[in-house]
């Protein structure tokens, strides 16, 4: 049972939704210790938060709490306290009307089930109820969006958009072409959601059905976000692999694994080419579904 369940975490970490999902239903905790009645409730309430599901999570979590009580292992007991606290802390930031705010997961659930028209740069796309068009692979036109989205109700300035998404501050005739060109794009893509209208000074994003623009954010911005987000899958990463994931150079990367590791928000094993970056430990244990040996009996 206990490999079954690692084998549930691991669809988990690959993103494989269903099929954790499938597997967790075929799992029958009656009889179990109740550490592996834990274990196995932390996994669902993991395939509900990733699901965006809270309330179910947060139940799941209190049933792991309870048999982790019971089964009375430190660190079970650690990892479900954490997982819990999770819940409260902020997920997510919003930028409405040029006002941010941060989010709980709970409060970013209720925000996509709202009728509001949501620039995801989380998972860069635009949603309005139950329809999504993804931008993920139109960086330049996602970042026109976003920038579109922070200027909302109002327009933004040609030339803003100019430097912000083509990063050039001293703008021509060439870029302003350019930016009539993605502009097109932009509208074309996103039709059936917004429309994007020209003004005076620049363009504006205007939703369909009168709907508020509301662009939601990860928690921090930069580098250090999307270190941070490789880094959380568990896997030990070389600087090397992470500057390749993240498109930047190895000095780049590296300086910014030394502020997060001075902030206590990494960790690294190993020297020279055998230094692998870590997250941190679960208050200082090692992951219960990581551990080979038997769970100790009740």
């Amino acid at each position: 049972m206990q490999a079954r369940l690692i084998a549930v975490r691991r669809q988990l970490l690959l993103g494989r939704l269903d099929e954790a999902a499938v597997s967790l239903a075929g799992l029958d905790p009656s009889g179990l210790p109740s550490s592996l009645v834990a274990v196995a409730e932390l996994a669902a309430a993991e395939l509900a938060l990733r699901s965006l599901r809270t309330a179910v999570a947060r139940a799941a979590l209190e049933r792991a709490f309870d048999a982790a009580q019971r089964a009375r292992v430190p660190a079970l007991i650690a990892e479900v306290a954490e997982a819990r606290a999770a819940l409260d802390r902020s997920a997510a930031r919003t930028i409405h009307a040029g006002h941010e705010q941060p989010l709980r997961l709970d409060q970013v659930e209720a925000l996509l089930a709202s009728d509001a028209l949501v620039v995801d740069a989380c998972r860069r796309g635009l949603r309005a109820g139950d329809r999504w068009q993804s931008l993920a692979r139109r960086p330049v036109l996602f970042a026109l969006l976003c920038a579109l989205a922070e200027g909302w109700p109002g327009d933004v300035e040609r030339g803003a958009l100019i430097a912000r998404v083509f990063r050039n501050q001293r703008p021509d005739e060439t870029h302003r072409a350019r930016l009539r060109v993605e502009i097109g794009r932009l509208r074309a893509l996103i039709a059936p959601l917004a429309a994007v209208e020209a003004s005076a000074r620049g363009f504006e994003l205007v939703p369909r059905d009168g709907r508020a623009v509301v662009v939601l954010m990860p928690p921090i911005d930069g580098d250090q976000a999307a270190l941070l987000a490789l880094l959380g899958d568990g896997a030990a990463w070389s600087t090397s692999a992470l500057a390749l994931a993240l498109g930047d150079s190895q000095r780049t990367v590296q300086r910014a694994l030394v502020e997060l590791e001075a902030a206590a928000q990494v960790r690294s094993i190993g020297h020279a080419r055998a230094q692998r970056w870590l997250a941190p430990p679960l208050v200082g244990f090692t992951t219960i579904l990581l551990l080979p040996a038997a769970l100790p009996p009740e």
